[in-house]
C-alpha cells in the first residue's frame, strides 16, 4: 500500500527526487533544532562543582569497613496451652553484639550451603 509520495519517489521522476531532497532538508533542520535546544538546556544547568567544592577526606583518614558478629534476640515461647504470639505482638527484634567475635568458619562434614551435596553432619 504505497502513498502518493512513495510512488513518486519510487518512480525516479524529478518530483520524486525533489520530495526526497525536501524531506532530507526538513530532517536536517529538525536535528539542528534539537541540538540547539539541547545546548540551551545545558546552559541553564548548574555548573559542575569545582575542585575546591569537592568533599574532603576526614583528618582520621578513609573510613574502613567495620565487621562485628551479632546474636539475635530469642523469640519468646508461648506457655503450655497458651495462645501463640502473633508477629505484631513481638515488636522489633533487634540484635546485640555477640560475646564471641570470631568469624564462623567452615567445618569438615558441613556442606556449607543447602543442596551442595554434602552430608551436613558434623
Amino acid at each position: 500500500m504505497y502513498t502518493a509520495l512513495e510512488q513518486l519517489a519510487a518512480a525516479g521522476s524529478a518530483a520524486g527526487v525533489i520530495i526526497i531532497v525536501v524531506c532530507g532538508v526538513l530532517l536536517t533542520v529538525a536535528l539542528m533544532g534539537a541540538v540547539r535546544l539541547g545546548i540551551g538546556v545545558r546552559r541553564r544547568e548548574p555548573a559542575p562543582p569545582r575542585r575546591s567544592e569537592q568533599p574532603k577526606l576526614p583528618d582520621s583518614g578513609p573510613v574502613r569497613e567495620e565487621r562485628s558478629m551479632r546474636e539475635p534476640n530469642e523469640v519468646p515461647r508461648a506457655g503450655d496451652g497458651g495462645a501463640r504470639l502473633a508477629p505484631h505482638q513481638l515488636g522489633n527484634a533487634p540484635s546485640r553484639p555477640s560475646g564471641d567475635q570470631t568469624r564462623p568458619r567452615w567445618q569438615p562434614g558441613s556442606s556449607g550451603s543447602f543442596g551442595s551435596g554434602g552430608s551436613g553432619a558434623k
